[in-house]
């Protein structure tokens, strides 16, 4: 199973070449809000996908009946078809081969806020007849279906930030079970509102940092203070090797395996035994065929929240042994701030470009060490490496643990 093609909506780019560039730089995404007024909020940075014009993808018509959320997952997937060859829309037999998955945490939220208040405003004969179909976690999936023609197996689902890493494993299991030789896979997000902002807030889940919003994501830092709330989509093409070969396409990656646990604990807090994360890294790693020796890199889940970091330092510690202190381990949310449900689909194609490229991304802002995260955390500044095997961890509010295998393409 091989990765074809890339797409990326994101704080730090628009596109793939551009986000990639700004990760190895480490040059941060998070600034003040410019969506919507935050005189009344505790926290006023956000990683937005800064200058993000609908109109300049897709027609005014196409843009209006879509979220913004689905605006960058449909952004994001005509990049990774556009990279691997493909035709938009599909026609044909590609149509009935090809499949869609792709998830968010928060759905239509922004839809759901303005018609909320058109509802109170001015009564229920006044709301869009496109409010559901606009609003719902399946709209990123169905409207990129849609407009890219692909007839195979379509779903849109939810694991808070597991979502994205859960779209692609179970795009895996579709096309290793022959139900397509093609799928688009990934998450997308768009809820960065007052009421995203808000509601994280009121949980003292975000950082308040808005003195210094380039510094306010700190994963792993003694002075981490909370994660910074952030949009985008990460949508990648999954492959059947012989497929993309007899098509001419070129593998980016070859994906091995995947694997999912539940903490089963409580609805915001991690297990801090880190039982069931460290069982998601380890039955990943064994589907693989792997040893904890052979991992090059992780792109970690870690957020900057004070619990988190350290729950999923244990989690790698325990799955790992010894090998841990020797696996670099990065947090790009350092650099983007958290996507939410497509968090784990655009740092699952860091980790693609990682191995792809021999870089692996820096953790900045990292500058007080915690002794209770000890582990190399590439510090900084972005690290050559030659490196064959990535995992990227995402692990979600309510104790979602999911895990991909990623392995660097060498042709047989």
């Amino acid at each position: 199973m091989v990765v074809t093609g890339l797409g990326v909506v994101s704080p730090v780019g628009l596109d793939v070449p551009t986000a990639w560039r700004h990760i190895v730089e480490g040059r941060s995404g998070i600034r003040p809000i410019t969506l919507f007024p935050t005189d009344d909020l505790r926290v006023k940075v956000a990683g937005e996908a800064w200058g993000f014009d609908p109109l300049a993808y897709l027609s005014a018509k196409q843009a209006r009946r879509a979220d913004r959320n689905v605006q960058f997952a449909l952004v994001a997937a005509m990049e990774a078809m556009r990279q691997a060859g493909m035709t938009w829309p599909l026609t044909g037999e590609d149509a009935d081969t090809t499949g869609t998955y792709i998830g968010s945490g928060a759905g239509g939220i922004r839809t759901y806020v303005a018609q909320q208040a058109v509802l109170d405003r001015q009564g229920p004969s006044r709301l869009s007849p496109l409010l559901i179909p606009m609003f719902v976690i399946d709209s990123a999936s169905v409207q990129v279906s849609i407009m890219a023609g692909a007839c195979g197996p379509n779903m849109g689902m939810a694991s808070a930030c597991s979502t994205g890493n859960d779209a692609i494993g179970t795009a895996f299991d579709v096309i290793k079970h022959g139900d397509a030789e093609r799928m688009i896979a990934g998450g997308a997000e768009a809820a960065v509102t007052r009421l995203g902002i808000g509601g994280f807030d009121q949980m003292n889940a975000l950082s308040r940092r808005n003195d210094a919003p380039a510094g306010a994501s700190r994963p792993f830092d003694a002075g981490r203070d909370g994660f910074v709330l952030s949009e985008g989509s990460g949508i990648v093409i999954l492959e059947e090797l012989d497929h993309a070969l007899r098509r001419g396409a070129a593998p980016l990656a070859e994906i091995v395996a995947w694997a999912a646990t539940a903490d089963a604990v409580h609805f915001t807090k991690p297990d801090m035994e880190a039982t069931q994360a460290a069982r998601a890294i380890t039955r990943a790693l064994q589907k693989a065929n792997l040893e904890p020796a052979h991992v090059g890199y992780i792109n970690a889940h870690a957020t900057g929240t004070l619990q988190g970091d350290v729950f999923e330092v244990r989690a790698v510690k325990r799955a790992l042994g010894e090998a841990a202190y020797q696996v670099p381990m990065s947090s790009t949310k350092s650099i983007t701030g958290h996507l939410l449900g497509a968090a784990g689909a655009t740092e699952f194609i860091w980790c693609v470009l990682a191995l792809r490229c021999g870089v692996l991304p820096p953790t900045i802002n990292y500058c007080t060490p915690d002794p209770q995260c000890d582990l190399d955390f590439v510090p900084n500044v972005a690290r050559r490496a030659d490196v064959g095997v990535a995992l990227s961890n995402s692990f979600g509010l309510g104790g979602h643990n999911t895990v991909l295998v990623v392995k660097r393409w060498e042709r047989p």
